[in-house]
């Protein structure tokens, strides 16, 4: 049985057509008009037609710089990643530098929480995701991890900051604050604890509230945890 074979990215189409008229619009403002559809509306707000609209052109001329929806979106993902800022150095710390990346990409989500509904493997990254990948292994530079090691921390780091994200829209959306939540959880948890059932989560609780941990943000917390042990080559990663 014959494969389908994959249609070409987007990415390694040219952006103009060597023959025809010039386009109209270029692929960052058909982007532009995408992002700003989904941060008002959300992604399900983003189809052919109301990009079209919100650009000023027929949805049939849409196609024209874009041949699905799952293309519009890669160009809208990859807009966001531009936001990420490379104007300060690498320190020479990688889990500073690489912290620093991670602080960017938080508060990206939290302008764009739509972002979080596209597949983190969805199509090839374009040039931006590509600078955001170049950027983080300069800050691995200094690190005593190999090469795909590097690559897959990357990797790694990344889908963290996203899960902590992806946690803290979800509670927003939910009508709660990170802070109001962690409170909740915590006062459930000590009165299931209470029966004395459960020695270990009693303990573990007693420590959190000695610690005083509670009104400290969970990324804070959590990141430079993850960091040091994707930075460690004694863990095997």
């Amino acid at each position: 049985m014959n494969e389908s074979v994959p249609e070409p990215s987007i990415w390694t189409r040219p952006e103009r057509a060597a023959r025809g008229p010039a386009p109209e619009h270029s692929r960052a403002e058909i982007a532009a008009a995408g992002v700003a559809l989904a941060d008002a509306r959300g992604l399900a707000a983003v189809t052919m037609r109301s990009v079209a609209a919100a650009a000023g052109t027929a949805p049939a001329s849409l196609y024209r710089y874009v041949t699905t929806r799952d293309e519009l979106i890669e160009l809208m993902a990859d807009q966001v990643y531009g936001e990420y800022s490379y104007r300060e150095p690498v320190t020479g710390e990688p889990a500073a530098d690489l912290l620093a990346l991670a602080r960017q990409g938080f508060a990206i989500y939290q302008r764009h929480p739509w972002l979080l509904d596209v597949p983190a493997a969805a199509g090839l990254p374009g040039p931006n995701a590509i600078a955001f990948i170049e950027n983080a292994l300069a800050a691995l530079a200094t690190s005593d991890l190999s090469g795909p090691a590097r690559l897959e921390t990357i990797g790694l780091f990344s889908g963290a900051v996203r899960l902590i994200a992806q946690t803290e829209i979800d509670q927003r959306r939910a009508g709660q604050s990170s802070s109001g939540w962690q409170a909740s959880l915590a006062g459930y948890l000590l009165g299931i604890a209470a029966d004395g059932q459960h020695p270990h989560l009693a303990g573990a609780l007693a420590e959190a509230a000695a610690a005083g941990t509670a009104g400290e943000s969970f990324f804070e917390r959590a990141i430079p945890r993850i960091l040091a042990g994707l930075l460690n080559p004694a863990t095997g990663i």
